[in-house]
């Protein structure tokens, strides 16, 4: 049974009556451009077949009740009063977005039963609960009939995150999940919010790996390397890394290396990360597979040496694919690191040997048993009809 299945089956079991609306928003599976959302870069995703299915009926009260399907849990509270945090990270979510859309539309009072379900794996780095953030969101745009665009949405969910449950991320997983577009990667200006969708190149899958090593977001380093980031910025007097040139680095890097090695390392995959998203553009443009696989692998090894962010698991199963996939295609780490996926543009004809390669090789030297996902590029959150 698929996720919206699921939900509105789930629904009508737990309230006891049928819902009125299901929305369904996507995950996300980056290509290229890691870490560089939150210094105002260029990232180039996609939203995949992957995601949260949110089914909804407004109440005639002020009382939100969530049913979380997969954990089988349960929340309440009431959007007429100050929306509390909860020590259960997975309703913060939930009351995070709630309490910007009131912040955003103070008229929204209105009280809902939900019921929601995902088939996103968790700590996985395909951005879970950004799908979670934007099938409320749109929840919430539904319920109090408001006209908020996606992008404004995203932002919402971003805040949420960031504010309420304390993930210091950047906008990349809201704004996927809610503009995805339908075989295409989507180029994000994550300053001016500015898209360009690119055609998944033909005869192409995009595969997912996941290492099966669980990533944490707010517990882990991501907070400390938006920092180290932020000193970089500094010390080249701009308001983020994206206003910092290759050139600009290259002048300068031996006197930012001597004075905070941990800052050069940082901005030295953050400024290269950003030209390579732009280079990857033009590669797909003319379809020139091979230079896409040479930026996808100088991407993995920058996150690995400078940004350290992989681990020994990723990076085995990163050698496994490029070996597999040969110089047609590519492979490197996705997600925000210390865990999570490998993601990989794959000739169709080499998924099975590439599946194969990995079977054989990554749970004998690791001891870990991988999932191996194939994706297809989507669109971003809808109602279902």
């Amino acid at each position: 049974m698929n996720p919206i299945e699921l939900s509105q089956q789930q629904f009508e079991q737990h309230f006891g009556y049928d819902s009125l609306q299901t929305v369904f928003a996507p995950g996300r599976v980056n290509i290229i451009g890691e870490h560089t959302d939150y210094n105002d870069g260029f990232v180039m995703p996609c939203a995949i077949n992957y995601g949260m299915a949110v089914s909804f009926s407004p109440r005639d009260d002020s009382i939100w009740r969530v049913y979380a399907i997969d954990i089988n849990e349960t929340d309440a509270f009431d959007v007429k009063k100050p929306i509390p945090q909860s020590e259960d990270k997975w309703k913060n979510y939930v009351r995070g977005v709630v309490k910007y859309i009131q912040e955003r539309c103070p008229e929204f009072i209105q009280g809902a039963d939900i019921a929601m379900t995902s088939n996103v794996p968790m700590s996985s780095g395909l951005s879970s609960s950004a799908a979670l953030e934007i099938a409320i969101g749109k929840t919430c745009q539904v319920l109090g009939n408001f006209s908020l665009t996606l992008a404004e949405i995203a932002l919402i969910g971003q805040k949420a995150e960031n504010k309420f449950v304390g993930a210091n991320c950047g906008n990349m997983d809201q704004l996927t999940s809610a503009l995805g577009q339908k075989d295409h990667l989507i180029m994000i200006d994550c300053r001016s919010l500015d898209i360009t969708p690119t055609p998944v190149p033909q005869g192409y899958s995009i595969a997912i790996i996941n290492s099966n090593v669980k990533h944490d977001l707010v517990t882990g380093e991501y907070n400390s390397r938006r920092q180290e980031c932020e000193t970089a910025a500094q010390f080249f007097g701009v308001k983020a890394l994206r206003d910092v040139t290759p050139e600009q680095f290259i002048e300068r890097a031996a006197e930012l290396q001597q004075l905070n090695e941990l800052a050069y390392k940082r901005a030295k995959h953050v400024v290269s990360e950003n030209h390579r998203v732009l280079e990857a553009v033009e590669a797909l443009k003319a379809n020139d597979m091979q230079k896409l696989g040479v930026l996808m692998a100088d991407s993995h090894d920058s996150m690995r040496d400078d940004f350290e962010i992989t681990t020994p698991e990723i990076d085995y199963l990163v050698e496994l694919a490029q070996v597999a996939i040969g110089k047609d295609g590519g492979a490197r780490m996705t997600g925000g690191g210390f865990g999570g996926c490998i993601v990989c543009l794959v000739p169709n004809q080499k998924v099975d040997a590439l599946r194969q390669l990995i079977a054989e090789n990554y749970q004998k030297q690791t001891g870990i048993q991988e999932t191996f996902y194939v994706c297809t590029a989507c669109d971003g959150v809808h109602q279902v009809k």
